[in-house]
């Protein structure tokens, strides 16, 4: 197939064209197109002499004086016509102008037509490759799926010849998979395998051996690859013959061939290249349904064997259950090393994988340090001893078996034995039974597992020794792709630190090139997925709005064609969706597109950029009081109520608005308007409003502080300051909150406020969150001021499963005490997922750690879900406290006084925030709130 219309076809919508010119009028036509080339035609009775002067014009060369030429263009098409100037003018100039508008039109409609015949061919290769992957996963037979695979490949291109043949190449042995040829009576056997020297003079031979594609007639090709073609056992010979090889790991593993006996050239490069990108996808669905059959082939003879057996049938099905369990284990270990995810999720999920193997309540891994004179343990599970913290290198247990190199099955009198004979000495609570195996790093033991049981009853086998250390083995190996694998992620994202903080020092010498491979970037996904619209609302989707936003904008600089763009987000419409379901919010997009449709113009534009945001480009606005009224009537036409799942509905959106100006582009528009579009929300919804340098200049504020976020994450600039919770009744300090701050390099100490928003926006806050956590727990075990310290944890990371994994992990490697430990959290991380919040709550009480709800009073304060969570102490927000005394005092104290009877009344304890008086303190003791914090006693201040 071609990948641009054929010449020909322009040609004969030329010829169509002038057959309408009226009789004894000598004409000819001249055209160039990007992509059916350059062509010129001329009437019968018009001669050579008006083609050349059509050429001529075209070419902008110099023609006689007294030539009458019409001329049109569109984009990079031109079309020149040239007619006899002895005709009536009247009659000739309206035909040449009907003649060059035919023209561009019939160039324009092959352009069309070559791009719907390749979204076609798109499509045909996207359905061949899902049935392909369908296929290897399907219960079929080896023969059925080889069958099913040969329809696919000829519903691509002409295969009714068709083989696959599979090579291996140290035997120099070949097996054909897959034989139908209609000439060709040769039966293939899949199973019987044939040397290349039984077959000298094959083109087959020729092709595995190459390892590259082969298009062209048989005997050429022999030629051209030295095969005799004399040989009787070679086949008849092929009009034209394709061939490509498979690939497995870079090496060839077989090849899949078509050929036509009928007519040459029946196969072009294209063709090739597709059977090349298909033969891959073909070749990983047989490895997959070959391993299917071999497994089930397997399976199949086991089972025989054990119906055959007479004698000790249920012992080798037990054993045959434990290697089965212990090859899942192996596969999952495996698996582990390769997946995402921590590498504290790792060992919590390789120690489950060996407790299903044998008795691993009490289970811990241990390292040697980079010098090999300490011993840490990344990981310990265990009844009696919680925390193993690192030590240096003695004569335990552990060092005993790294040591010896080899593992160690002991019992409480053995272990006693060799503390007597002065090998080892014991650490931590005495165990029973004790199994420890090595492990190793190129040869040389790094580390060790053990599992120890501290019940007299509970004890191991030499069984168990041998499933163990088979099993270190594995985790050896597992242990090293995951420790490169974090290394790899680590350098992927200071990588990624390093190329953000450079290109926007380079942006500006960069533009040009960046604008190139946008275009790339974006021609890459037009040409993958094909799609230019939105397939819920059917309205144009990103993509189609980025090229009418470039070309509005290429044309503005030309012909002054001014525009705006309108950027509308629906408010609460995430309401909608938790209410009333999805398909009931995707019933109001698609209402909501239509009324947006109703109200656009001929110039206008709507899209739905994803969600609940659309953006509409306004052509032809030069004033932004027009896009205001537009916008209004936007807002008016959506504030009309619909139905949508048997509910009245009254929608409103937020909308930004960004007018064109030189030097604009597309990205930055839309940019902008989405910046005017969350001022809208920020000032109250339901409204417009307009992008203005102000805007512009807190986006690039937002952007350098991002980037300084970055730094200092890297830096780890960020510290906690202490200020102390104390006891209202005596003064008492009972514990301290920590509160993040950030060292700037420039700006010096920065609170929260001024760097959280953007934290948020970016997902960074999360890693300064842990940096703050791992500063603040390490401090404990340091810290001399009394209490318990406190933390605050935002409702982010309760979406995260290993919230508390990595928390207590980080108590555990410290040696902090749990109990000493508070944490932080509002009512929006109880209420987002409420039964995921009450199952991390659940396991950090069991570990020690209480919750304190903080900013109390200013969300749902709720009854229904104080006493479904283990809340410790609520928190009255700063802003009720403030209102003691003042001009708000009677709000604030029926506030205070409400929120005391409800902890009291659920047994909860009380800390009142932001006490700066001894009048509010007063107040707060005698209205018997326990607990206060605030600048009257103390200030946050670092350790």
């Amino acid at each position: 197939m071609s990948l641009s219309p054929s010449p020909v076809d322009a040609q004969a919508r030329a010829r169509d064209i002038l057959a309408t010119a009226p009789a004894g009028l000598a004409v000819a036509i001249a055209w160039q197109c990007p992509l059916s080339g350059r062509g010129a035609l001329d009437a019968e009775d018009a001669g050579l002499e008006m083609r050349e002067i059509a050429v001529a014009a075209l070419d902008e060369r110099a023609v006689p004086a007294d030539a009458c030429l019409h001329h049109g263009r569109r984009g990079n098409t031109r079309v020149t016509v040239a007619v006899d100037a002895g005709a009536d003018r009247a009659l000739r100039d309206a035909w040449a102008r009907l003649a060059a508008n035919a023209m561009l039109a019939a160039l324009d409609s092959l352009v069309t037509a070559h791009g719907v015949a390749a979204l076609r061919r798109s499509e045909r290769l996207q359905q061949a490759l899902y049935e392909i992957a369908d296929l290897a996963g399907s219960s079929l037979e080896m023969g059925d799926v080889l069958t099913r695979i040969h329809g696919v490949v000829g519903a691509l291109m002409t295969a009714e010849n068709f083989y696959i043949v599979l090579y291996d190449d140290l035997s120099e042995t070949l097996r054909f998979l897959y034989f139908v040829d209609a000439l060709d009576p040769w039966v293939a056997d899949p199973e019987q395998e044939l040397h290349v020297s039984d077959m000298p003079n094959s083109l087959t031979i020729a092709l595995l051996r190459a390892g590259q594609p082969m298009l062209g007639p048989s005997q050429q090709l022999r030629r051209a690859h030295g095969v005799d073609d004399g040989h009787p056992l070679h086949g008849p010979d092929s009009a034209d013959w394709l061939g490509v090889p498979l690939r497995r790991d870079g090496r060839v593993c077989g090849a899949i061939v078509v050929q036509s006996y009928d007519r040459p050239d029946r196969y072009t490069q294209e063709d090739r290249a597709l059977l090349e990108f298909v033969a891959q996808h073909i070749l990983t669905a047989l490895d997959r349904k070959q391993a299917q059959s071999e497994l089930e082939r397997r399976v199949d003879s086991r089972t025989q064997e054990l119906q055959d057996a007479n004698m000790g049938l249920q012992a080798q099905i037990a054993e045959r259950a434990r290697a089965e369990r212990l090859q899942r284990a192996l596969y999952r270990i495996s698996e582990l090393s390769v997946a995402a995810g921590s590498v504290e999720r790792f060992y919590a999920d390789l120690h489950a994988i060996i407790g299903e193997l044998l008795y691993a309540r009490n289970f811990y891994i241990a390292m040697l340090s980079q010098d090999g004179q300490r011993l840490e343990f990344p990981y310990s599970v265990d009844e009696r001893d919680v925390a193993r913290r690192p030590r240096d290198r003695a004569n335990g247990l552990t060092e005993y078996v790294i040591d010896s190199g080899e593992p160690l099955l002991v019992r409480r009198d053995g272990i006693a034995l060799l503390e007597a004979s002065g090998d080892l000495q014991s650490r931590g609570t005495q165990a029973q039974c004790w199994l420890g195996v090595p492990l190793s790093r190129d040869g040389r033991p790094v580390g060790a597992i053990a599992v120890q049981s501290y019940d007299p009853d509970i004890g191991f086998t030499h069984s168990d020794q041998a499933l163990l250390t088979f099993v270190a083995h594995h985790i050896d190996s597992a242990l090293e792709r995951k420790r490169a694998q974090e290394a790899l992620k680590a350098a992927h994202t200071e990588l990624e630190f390093r190329v953000d903080a450079r290109t926007r020092e380079l942006e500006q010498a960069n533009r040009e090139l960046r604008a190139q491979i946008g275009e790339r970037v974006r021609a890459q996904q037009r040409l993958v997925h094909q799609a230019r619209h939105d397939p819920l609302t059917g309205l144009p989707n990103r993509v189609q709005l980025l090229e009418r936003l470039n070309a509005a904008l290429a044309s503005s600089e030309s012909r002054l064609e001014p525009f705006a763009v309108l950027f509308l987000d629906l408010d609460r419409f995430k309401l909608v969706n938790d209410s009333v379901g999805h398909a009931a919010g995707d019933a109001m997009l698609v209402e909501i597109a239509q009324r947006i449709s109703a109200l656009l113009g001929p110039q206008d534009m709507a899209a739905r950029l994803g969600g609940d945001e659309f953006a509409l480009v306004l052509g032809g606005v030069d004033d932004a009081d027009v896009a205001d009224t537009m916008a209004a009537a936007l807002l008016a036409t959506l504030a009309r109520p619909m139905w949508v799942a048997g509910r009245e509905l009254y929608p409103s959106a937020s909308i930004g608005i960004a007018m064109s100006h030189p030097g604009a582009d597309g990205d930055g528009l839309l940019r902008d308007a989405d910046a005017a579009m969350y001022r809208a929300k920020a000032c109250g919804r339901d409204r417009s409003e307009r992008f203005d340098e102000a805007m512009r200049a807190e986006a690039t504020r937002l952007l350098d502080l991002e980037a300084d976020l970055r730094r200092g994450i890297l830096q780890d600039a960020f510290e906690p300051y202490f200020q102390p919770i104390v006891r209202l009744s005596d003064g008492a300090v009972i514990g301290h909150e920590a509160l993040l701050r950030w060292r700037h390099e420039l700006h010096g100490i920065l609170p929260p406020a001024d760097f959280i928003g953007v934290g948020e926006d970016s997902g960074l806050i999360e890693q300064v969150d842990w940096l703050m956590y791992r500063k603040v727990i390490g401090m404990m075990t340091k810290l001399d001021a009394p209490g318990y310290v406190s933390i605050n944890v935002s409702p982010r990371h309760f979406r995260s499963d290993d919230f508390v994994d990595r928390l207590m992990l980080l108590v555990d490697c410290a040696g902090a005490d749990p109990s000493r430990l508070r944490i932080e959290i509002t009512e929006v991380a109880l209420l987002d997922d409420a039964p995921r919040a009450l199952r991390m709550l659940s396991l950090l009480r069991e570990r020690g750690v209480l919750v304190l709800l903080d900013d109390f009073g200013t969300g749902f304060s709720a009854l229904s879900y104080l006493h479904r969570f283990p809340i410790r102490a609520l928190k009255i927000d700063q802003s009720f406290v403030h209102g003691l005394g003042s001009d708000l005092h009677a709000e604030s104290l029926a506030l205070v006084r409400a929120i005391l009877a409800l902890a009291s009344t659920l047994g909860i304890d009380t800390i009142a925030e932001g006490v700066e008086t001894q009048a509010q303190r007063d107040m707060l003791d005698e209205l018997g709130c326990q607990y206060g914090q605030g600048y009257l006693y103390g200030r946050p201040a670092p350790i």
